[in-house]
């Protein structure tokens, strides 16, 4: 096998991953999006607590079936909170978080004529953007949910505007919540300085005559981001192309669950989990309710109205039973990370929220990978020169295996004529034609799978690097001299045309094989404007990666081959 068909055969298997992504994403069936059964917590005792609003179906419990489609009115008031990294709306009915402002990540990289771009919103109310982060309490008793402190009750706030202050470290914000019975309900929201985490407590203080039994929970709902109405502007869109859905964490596995598999009860999240936390993963961004650590909760997730034209989906988390004696008190403790994905900070907030940053089966090389891109960061503070210092380093590595790989294919390109001459002599007779092929070989000390290993080994380096350069937050919005962004598309297209050009003069150096069948050696001639197109889409970080990797690989190529080329030249001399 010679390096031309190798790069082939590699660079084919390349075109058809991103390609079928990219289709699967816009045109892959969906199943019906039926409803979906979610049940709430059991008691200790075995029985069900009462309703969670929002539901698409009854439990066992009576008192389900008469809010299961149960929607909040509209807000009673919307409590801005601001700290020097989130601006967040609490809306009073439920204390839901109904908006977050990201301060310290604009939604468009900066330029001169847009050098204040606004923050990335995270959480939204807004109907096509739907995204938003519940808590509340459910009482197992019968009474209506309209009466229970959950995500749908009227809270109180003595504020309708916090700031967290210039040398203050840590911002409170009380609602509370109270019935005619006595029963006070207390929901405090902790910011500190400089954090995504938010700290969630709820405080039962009992002054009813009887004892208040129930569970606390919380739920995160998201839409499904809206698409392009073509499927280029789709596959030119790295969110689009990113994973978008649910995600666990089970204590001790990563699990995922897309939008479109919401419907399929097969795939459906019904299990109780010691450990864990809930999130809604998008593209360099994530929002996860994270449980206290040795706490067994119950996980669930549903689809609410699955039938509108914009149909909400939910992960839930309903804690254990809470039992509070007439004059007595009880607080239920969560936390919610409403924030940049950054790898490498994640775990220290909860165990395995790490694994949110998710490059699949190329973890192994796009952790480390990752990690020596921060440390070349460090060093010289820009992005895009990281990645050529990267290009740089894998290349000294590799050098010696790469080198195997041209010195093959050059030495292939020499005995060319050789193999042509066979082939006119045997015309037909594929047998006799392999075995003096073979001899050659053998003869002129030529390894025909030399140029093989080299490209099978970097094979996993390229989807490793793809990976990283596509869902690294740090690229995101990164110039790099023309390149405003380099999480995006080069607006010029110059990295591609320069990769371009690099593949053409590997094919000057390299031509197509004469043992090349005709439609191989068409599709070489094309491979060069095929991957143009394809990386013209493609981030303009991984552009750059690939457009300088192929200089640095085409200039040692042209050495090793102006070498050879010597050698053949000083062979008759020296006889």
């Amino acid at each position: 096998m010679n390096q031309t068909r190798t790069f082939l055969l590699f660079a084919l298997v390349a075109v058809a991953y991103f390609l079928f992504m990219a289709w699967q994403k816009d045109y892959a069936p969906r199943p019906p999006q039926n409803t979906v059964t979610a049940t709430a917590a059991p008691n200790s005792d075995g029985g069900v607590p009462g309703a969670i609003p929002g539901s698409t179906a009854a439990a066992s419990n009576p008192a389900v079936g008469n809010v299961a489609n149960a929607t909040a009115p509209a807000a009673a008031q919307l409590i801005t909170v601001q700290t020097d990294v989130l601006k967040l709306s609490v809306d009073s009915r439920g204390g839901s978080l109904v908006h977050a402002d990201l301060l310290a990540y604009p939604n468009a990289p900066r330029t001169h004529k847009n050098p204040n771009p606004p923050p990335t919103v995270l959480l939204s109310s807004d109907e096509a953007h739907y995204s938003v982060a519940q808590n509340g309490l459910v009482s197992s008793s019968d009474a209506a949910p309209a009466d229970q402190p959950n995500h749908l009750a009227l809270f109180h706030s003595d504020k309708t505007s916090y700031v967290l202050a210039d040398g203050q470290d840590e911002l409170k914000v009380d609602l509370t919540w109270q019935d005619a019975a006595g029963l006070k309900v207390t929901k405090t929201y902790t910011f500190k300085r400089g954090s995504y985490v938010i700290g969630v407590s709820q405080r039962i203080d009992n002054g009813a005559a009887t004892p208040w039994q129930g569970n606390a929970y919380q739920q995160l709902l998201r839409v499904e981001p809206p698409k392009a109405s073509n499927w280029l502007a789709n596959y030119s869109n790295p969110e689009q192309r990113s994973f978008q859905g649910a995600a666990w964490f089970t204590g001790e596995k990563f699990e995922k669950l897309p939008f479109k598999d919401f419907a399929e009860p097969k795939d459906q999240l019904n299990a109780q989990i010691k450990g864990g936390w809930a999130a809604m993963l998008r593209l360099y961004f994530v929002t996860a309710w994270i449980p206290p650590a040795g706490q067994t909760e119950h996980y669930l997730t549903d689809t609410i109205n699955p039938d509108s034209a914009h149909p909400r989906f939910l992960i839930r988390t309903v804690g254990p039973a809470i039992s509070v004696a007439p004059g007595q008190t009880a607080t239920s403790e969560s936390r919610l990370y409403v924030g940049p994905n950054r790898q490498g900070t994640m775990d220290a907030i909860a165990p395995g929220l790490d694994l949110t940053i998710d490059y699949g089966m190329f973890k192994i090389i796009a952790v480390p990978m990752h990690w020596v891109l921060s440390q070349f960061h460090a060093i010289t503070k820009n992005w895009g020169v990281a990645i050529i210092l990267l290009v740089l380093l894998i290349k000294g590595l590799s050098w010696k295996l790469t080198a195997i790989q041209y010195r093959s294919s050059a030495r292939m390109r020499k005995l060319q004529p050789r193999v042509q001459a066979l082939k006119e002599r045997y015309g037909d007779d594929k047998q006799k034609m392999q075995t003096a092929m073979m001899e050659l070989y053998k003869k002129e000390k030529v390894n025909p799978m030399g140029g093989c290993l080299p490209v099978l080994i970097t094979m996993p380096v390229f989807y490793g690097l793809y990976f990283v350069l596509e869902y690294s937050l740090e690229l995101h919005h990164s110039p790099f001299l023309w390149i405003p962004d380099l999480s995006a598309p080069d607006p010029w297209y110059i990295l591609p045309i320069i990769y371009a050009i690099v593949m053409l003069g590997t094919q000057v150096l390299n031509p197509v094989a004469a043992g090349m069948d005709p439609t191989q050696a068409k599709m070489m001639k094309v491979m060069p404007l095929l991957f143009t197109v394809m990386f013209a889409f493609f981030p303009a970080g991984l552009c750059l990666y690939y457009a300088v990797n192929g200089i640095v690989g085409l200039g040692q190529q042209w050495w090793i081959t102006h070498h050879i080329d010597r050698e053949e030249v000083a062979k008759p001399k020296a006889a």
